[in-house]
């Protein structure tokens, strides 16, 4: 074989190599990849199903209730609600009126089975999603609120 040969065959090996590698992290990436939505959006049908994902918002006043390690509780933005269950340890700051968000997927019956929650770590943090959410949601409130019968 001669020497161009076979610089042209180490140069497609090469190429071949770094596509695979490209294919494998890409993959990876997607699917680690975990989309956050908000409570009217998972309502409007937006969030995936079959599909890990995080929802956010506020932990609905006199929502939670505790059987053990089984955990159910009402995730809002003020605006639409999704019922929440999950099994485990909640954080300590976990409580009804702050700021939560949890990830898992969609069950049948508009219910989200969570397999982690995350609360807010001191009394000015909120996720920035989630803040943004809730911010979007009480400025679609108000507007509503402010159209006038016809």
């Amino acid at each position: 074989m001669k020497p161009r040969h076979q610089r042209m065959l180490w140069i497609s090996a090469g190429l071949l190599a770094l596509a695979a590698a490209g294919t494998l992290v890409l993959n990876a990436f997607q699917s680690n990849l975990v989309f956050f939505f908000t409570p009217t959006q998972v309502a409007q049908g937006e969030a995936p199903q079959g599909r890990a994902f995080r929802v956010g918002g506020m932990v609905k006043e006199g929502s939670v209730k505790k059987d053990g390690e089984n955990v159910q509780f009402v995730v809002t933005d003020f605006a639409h609600d999704v019922s929440v269950s999950y099994t485990g340890l909640l954080p300590d700051l976990f409580k009804e009126g702050k700021g939560v968000v949890t990830q898992g997927k969609m069950q049948e019956g508009r219910a989200f089975k969570a397999s982690e929650v995350l609360a807010k770590h001191d009394e000015n943090y909120m996720p920035p999603e989630a803040q943004h959410a809730l911010d979007q949601a009480a400025a679609d409130k108000a507007a509503k609120s402010l159209k006038l019968p016809n």
